[in-house]
């Protein structure tokens, strides 16, 4: 039994063989772990920003109102403004409101675009009678109410999206103005 025992290690050596098996693996594998833990806390640093800044933007954006504030007209820094030519054969057009209890519209619309845009003018033109009854239509889907003055604007710019996006192919509206909008009581 004497001959199975195990060959007597000093225990100073055990302990030295330890030692030199942390030291060999402890420079990479001891850094590793402090660097995915800045990764990580860089990541989530990224995201949480991206989230927040998502979240602002929808936030912003779901209110519908323009976050720009409207230029004041007497400021010197404002730039000229346009001149341009306006279309005025569409003439007259009377209608009805689509109020429960109608109302008479007359309305005389002239339609405003670049100086010089001579492809403009002859696509209006050639589309007075598509014009004339984009007019009679466009009001008689309004209410009175809708075609107050203080809409007018709202009115306009409706006008203008509608051309430049539904009925001109290749020219663009610039302006709108009204030499008549007359809403009576019938």
């Amino acid at each position: 039994m004497a001959d199975a025992k195990e060959p007597d290690v000093p225990e100073e050596d055990a302990g030295e063989d330890t030692g030199q098996q942390k030291k060999k693996g402890g420079g990479l594998a001891a850094l590793l772990p402090k660097l995915l833990k800045i990764v990580a806390f860089i990541l989530i640093g990224l995201i949480a920003v991206v989230g927040i800044s998502l979240v602002t933007v929808n936030i912003a954006m779901s209110r519908g109102q323009a976050q720009t504030a409207a230029a004041d007209p007497s400021s010197p820094y404002l730039g000229k403004r346009p001149i341009y030519v306006f279309f005025t054969t569409i003439g007259a057009v009377r209608t009805r409101t689509a109020d429960p209890v109608p109302y008479s519209v007359n309305v005389q619309m002239n339609v405003g675009y670049d100086e010089g845009d001579n492809a403009t003018s002859t696509e209006l033109n050639g589309r007075i009678y598509e014009l004339r009854d984009f007019v009679r239509t466009f009001f008689a889907e309004k209410t009175a109410a809708e075609l107050a003055p203080a809409n007018q604007a709202r009115l306009k710019q409706e006008i203008i999206e509608y051309l430049n996006t539904r009925l001109l192919s290749n020219s663009k509206v610039r302006i709108i103005t009204f030499d008549t909008l007359d809403v009576t009581e019938m």
